[in-house]
């Protein structure tokens, strides 16, 4: 764990967020803001009270957010990495609005299935997600990872701001992503119950894989836009009141720089 007195403030914080919806409101809140783009991705140079923030739009998906996530890395150095945006329910206890914090993410769309010869039939139901297995080589070797925890004490602090938010509940949780939108109940259920996931998203699990090869603190801080646990559709507001909460956390975390 790495103490938040610890980083430099000299480096920036860098906030992600896939679609205009989930960064517009963050720029707009930038003073001195400058806008550059690295290949077919966006980032909005800036500050918050003073402070050096970069608002990045990764685009959506895990290729694009792993991408995007380097590009901000190699160009900016930040101090800290925030992914935030929107996601889709899987925990039936959450609604529409409400906050979750991830103390982790996973790949939910590695999967395997097991042999059936031609002419045996497609059968969905009996496929088994690839032991979630991510790879990454550090000091030389190759490391598996079923899963990357996010940085402790942001996550603290994250939570410290629960009380400023007025649009549902903030809480933590586990994060699965993948480059799919389910809303199939009993494949919702199947990974709440197997894998405790909170939300599903497209873009948390490939940020945080890159963030830990470069060992910089990192928190995704997603609200539900939607949950087929009770029949809520995509509502674009929720974007804009996570981006308000963020803004929040951004100014805490400032604070302490």
């Amino acid at each position: 764990m790495q103490n938040l007195d610890q980083v430099s403030c000299l480096k920036p914080i860098l906030v992600q967020g896939a679609m205009d919806v989930e960064i517009e409101t963050l720029v707009a809140a930038l003073a001195d803001v400058q806008m550059k783009t690295f290949g077919s991705w966006t980032f909005w140079e800036g500050q918050i009270n003073g402070y050096p923030i970069v608002i990045s739009r990764t685009e959506i998906g895990l290729a694009n957010a792993a991408a995007s996530t380097t590009l901000g890395i190699e160009h900016y150095r930040p101090g800290f990495i925030i992914n935030q945006g929107t996601a889709g329910g899987h925990d039936p206890e959450l609604f529409r609005g409400d906050i979750v914090v991830g103390e982790s993410s996973f790949n939910m769309g590695s999967y395997k299935t097991e042999f059936k010869a031609k002419g045996q039939g497609i059968h969905p139901a009996s496929w088994q997600n690839f032991d979630m297995t991510m790879y990454l080589r550090e000091n030389g070797e190759v490391v598996k990872h079923n899963h990357f925890k996010a940085d402790p004490a942001l996550v603290e602090l994250a939570m410290s701001m629960a009380h400023t938010y007025e649009n549902g509940k903030v809480v933590t949780g586990v994060i699965g992503t993948g480059d799919e939108w389910n809303r199939e109940v009993d494949r919702i259920n199947w990974f709440h119950d197997n894998f405790n996931t909170a939300i599903e998203e497209m873009e948390t699990s490939a940020a945080a894989m890159v963030a830990q090869a470069y060992h910089i603190p990192f928190v995704s801080i997603r609200v539900l836009s939607n949950t087929d646990q009770h029949a809520q559709e995509f509502e674009p507001q929720t974007a804009i009141d996570c981006q308000y909460f963020v803004l929040n956390v951004l100014r805490k975390l400032i604070s302490q720089q």
